[in-house]
């Protein structure tokens, strides 16, 4: 590890030096911890006695090499206080955890992480131009072996469930919230303990091995949620590790969140430094395909708060880390969840932005949910939520997300947004869905989404598969399924995401009718996506000028998926100028032109 970079915040491998590694006479432990006044190593290898270690280098590196510490065997750090107090604490750099509430890391060889996947690696790039159509999953609760909360899969379990369950579906992207290993289930994973230590609730790391490599085997990228903002208050962990606050700011106004968590303090390079490797790890240790940031907000501004004006050290952290990623994997996805209005978040960080990938698309996401949310007969007003969108969409590389967060505390579950009526949810959420699927972005659903699940969603149960049972259920999956199909085959709908000649409004002054047209375009294709979000059934008089004929390609009012199937005519072509199309209420299609 070069100890300068280290402390300057541009170290991208101090995992490398720091924490456990397995020699062929036995395990050397090192920790930084400047403050502390006395370290010593304890363990099952030593009957949880004292094995003091020694300071290294100037003073603020621990070291000892132990001949009985063995692959698999647990270990703490008991770090002495000024004041003669001690706490044990897990390893920063662990490599491997015990399952909570138990705390211990446990010494782990990372050689027997091995891959199969050269194919997608050496073929995979971080394209604007390739469909992205992510499954957003919380790993514990997409199925469980029975009722039980914690009766999980393993890892490499769930891949022979999941794997084929998302190339049927039509996703080739799979997004799992975070895997750090982290005490409190009901965090989701966002309040960490072990940012180089995969969960230990779903298997080994052997195991997240076998995942990944089975999912890029079947095609499957795999991106992997990071939190670079701020981690658990566990006093075992990471919290005044040295006995002071070393990782975390020590004044509480901003070093304590909404969420009740420290903050990183981004200005101090060793913690920096920590944060980067580890973003770095996932990437080149378990190949993941990206890294999706959370509270991206929250690093701009101090406490996520515009008004208390932009956090230079975090941004700086960010630009720091997200360049030296791209130089070391170029191909790896980095995706921002940020809501503020920040300009250049996906710009190249030689250019003043923050050298991001994609950005989630919030605004979008927010107005679009509040117009399906009110009654029809209340939506000419605010017709232009829809449109609003496309003023600023070019500014970014958006990412139009339905995240586990639309769908938690009290929120409500997406088909539940969907107006007021029952019956008028099914045919809504079909046709918001198309429109999601034909706006300009990547795509992200949350799982669960794609049943019509009318539950909000709980880590500690599965999802209700068994609605499926029901007509209107299962008719909305088959739907999604095929729309999903259609988003995938159409390069229209994807390849000029990003390229203003890509997407145009035939219709977007349909207030009375609230009936918008546009058309999505690449070379060889153009896709005209018409919608009816009344409840009328309406026609729309098209005006044609160049003879194109218009081919329906997708429908969301088809019988197959529980619509009324009303006659749609396949082949619409030019009469006397103008072409007529038939839109029932609540309804999308897809025509291709010819």
């Amino acid at each position: 590890m070069d100890f300068y970079q280290f402390y300057t915040g541009k170290e991208f491998e101090a995992q490398e030096f720091l924490g456990a590694h397995v020699l062929e006479n036995g395990t050397v432990f090192r920790t930084f911890a400047p403050a502390a006044v006395h370290i010593a190593v304890i363990g099952e290898f030593n009957q949880w006695t004292e094995t003091p270690m020694h300071k290294i280098q100037d003073g603020n590196f621990w070291e000892c090499l132990i001949p009985e510490a063995k692959e698999g065997m647990m270990y703490k750090y008991r770090i002495y206080r000024r004041d003669g107090s001690f706490i044990d604490h897990a390893d920063p750099y662990a490599f491997y955890s015990e399952l909570r509430p138990a705390s211990a890391s446990l010494i782990y060889d990372r050689k027997k992480l091995v891959f199969h996947d050269e194919k997608w690696m050496k073929k995979r790039k971080a394209s604007l131009s390739a469909p992205m159509n992510i499954y957003e999953m919380h790993m514990g609760s997409w199925r469980k072996k029975s009722g039980e909360q914690e009766d999980w899969y393993t890892y490499s379990e769930i891949a022979e469930l999941l794997i084929p369950y998302l190339k049927e579906n039509g996703y080739n992207y799979v997004e799992l919230m975070p895997l750090c290993e982290y005490p409190c289930d009901e965090s989701w994973g966002y309040q960490a303990t072990g940012y180089f230590s995969p969960t230990s609730r779903y298997g080994t790391p052997e195991q997240l091995c076998a995942f990944v490599d089975e999912c890029h085997r079947q095609e499957i990228g795999v991106i992997l949620d990071f939190v670079p903002v701020h981690f658990a208050v566990n006093d075992y962990a990471l919290w005044n590790y040295d006995g002071t606050p070393l990782f975390e700011y020590p004044n509480s106004a901003v070093g304590v969140n909404e969420w009740g968590s420290c903050n990183f303090m981004h200005s101090r390079g060793e913690t920096c430094s920590f944060l980067q490797s580890s973003a770095y790890f996932w990437l080149k240790q378990y190949h993941f395909d990206g890294l999706r940031m959370d509270a991206v907000g929250n690093l701009i501004f101090w406490q996520g708060n515009p008004a208390r004006g932009e956090c230079r050290p975090a941004v700086q952290f960010l630009q720091v880390m997200n360049q030296g990623l791209k130089e070391r994997v170029p191909e790896a996805l980095l995706i921002a969840e940020d809501s503020s209005s920040w300009i250049g978040v996906t710009k190249p960080v030689c250019e003043g932005g923050l050298g991001f990938d994609y950005k989630w698309d919030l605004g979008w996401m927010n107005d679009t949910l509040s117009y399906f949310s009110m009654p029809a007969s209340e939506r000419s007003q605010y017709y232009h939520r829809l449109t609003f969108s496309m003023q600023y969409y070019y500014d970014e590389h958006f990412l139009l997300p339905l995240s586990h967060d639309e769908v938690v505390h009290g929120k409500a579950t997406i088909l539940q947004k969907m107006g007021s009526d029952y019956e008028e949810k099914f045919p809504q959420a079909r046709a918001f869905y198309m429109y999601m699927y034909a706006h300009p972005g990547k795509k992200l659903n949350f799982m669960g989404n794609e049943l019509g699940q009318l539950r909000e969603w709980d880590e500690k149960r599965e999802q209700d598969w068994e609605i499926l049972k029901y007509p209107k259920h299962d008719a909305f999956h088959r739907f999604m399924k095929e729309l999903n199909q259609c988003y995938l085959e159409h390069p229209a709908l994807w390849q000029k995401d990003y390229e203003r000649e890509g997407f145009y409004w035939t219709e977007c002054h349909g207030e009375a009718e609230n009936i918008y047209l546009f058309r999505r375009s690449c070379e060889g294709e153009t896709i005209l996506a018409a919608f009816n979000f009344s409840a009328q059934e309406q026609e729309y008089v098209l005006p044609v000028n160049d003879g194109k004929n218009l081919t329906l390609i997708f429908d969301s009012d088809r019988e197959c998926y529980d619509g009324k199937g009303r006659k749609q005519r396949e082949n619409l072509k030019q009469e006397s100028g103008k072409v007529i199309l038939d839109l029932p209420p609540y309804s999308g299609c897809y025509y291709l032109e010819s």
